[in-house]
């Protein structure tokens, strides 16, 4: 099976700032993967570099096969990958039922799975809401809204930068449901979150970075086990 994303010897800088060093980085098709580290490891700029807002100074990036390493984000977009970024990124003046139509597109093969109904059902708080404004959702109803306008680009793999920070917890538990739903749906995922126990809970495998190497990479119920380990990457 040819890998929806496959990162080989990634070197990405900032200015003179050596973040990535030799990252490689592989989601199968249908395959929910945890990205795990403290604050400041290279997570967010692993994801940048895939999504091509940063270009790396080394390595090689494939998608479906397809050399992306020097395309732009609305290629890597049209390509089957969305990214809800950790400030999600809605459009403030517009409101949620405009926030997700902007977005309804077909998937790279032409399916439509994620319709705008079912994205709804998916979120039936956003239902409640659909004629405000994005500046007038509460940062929960904002990430749902960032989540559900991702999908109506149908894609083949979702990106979840920190998706549950400075959330009520309801409104925490809310997202791990959808995210759960998400991945029964065959949609990939990447998620990074700092609340490592439900990125192992809801991930088939997970990544560690250390100071912007890969240090740890296994099925995550085996990783659930190694407390020492845990404790040695990420704090805990």
């Amino acid at each position: 099976m040819t890998a929806l994303i496959k990162a080989e010897n990634l070197h990405t800088y900032y200015g003179a700032s050596h973040i990535l060093h030799g990252v490689a980085l592989e989601i199968q098709p249908g395959e929910a993967v945890g990205l795990l580290g403290r604050n400041g490891m290279g997570k967010t700029t692993l994801i940048r570099t895939v999504m091509g807002h940063v270009q790396p100074t080394q390595g090689s990036i494939a998608i479906r096969g397809k050399d992306s390493t020097r395309a732009k984000p609305f290629q890597v977009a049209k390509m089957g990958v969305a990214y809800v970024p950790e400030g999600r990124g809605i459009f403030p003046n517009l409101d949620v039922r405009e926030n997700l139509m902007v977005a309804a597109r077909p998937g790279h093969n032409g399916r439509t799975d994620w319709t705008y109904e079912r994205v709804l059902e998916t979120f039936p708080r956003l239902t409640e809401r659909l004629g405000h404004g994005g500046q007038q959702l509460s940062g929960g109803e904002q990430q749902m809204l960032a989540i559900g306008r991702a999908l109506m680009t149908n894609p083949d793999l979702l990106i979840l930068d920190e998706a549950t920070e400075g959330l009520a917890p309801l409104i925490i538990a809310e997202i791990w449901r959808i995210i759960s739903a998400i991945r029964e749906t065959g949609v990939a995922t990447l998620i990074v979150d700092r609340n490592y126990r439900k990125v192992l809970a809801h991930t088939d495998r997970c990544v560690v970075l250390q100071k912007g190497r890969v240090v740890e990479q296994r099925n995550s119920a085996e990783l659930t086990a190694q407390t020492e380990l845990l404790t040695q990457y990420l704090g805990v």
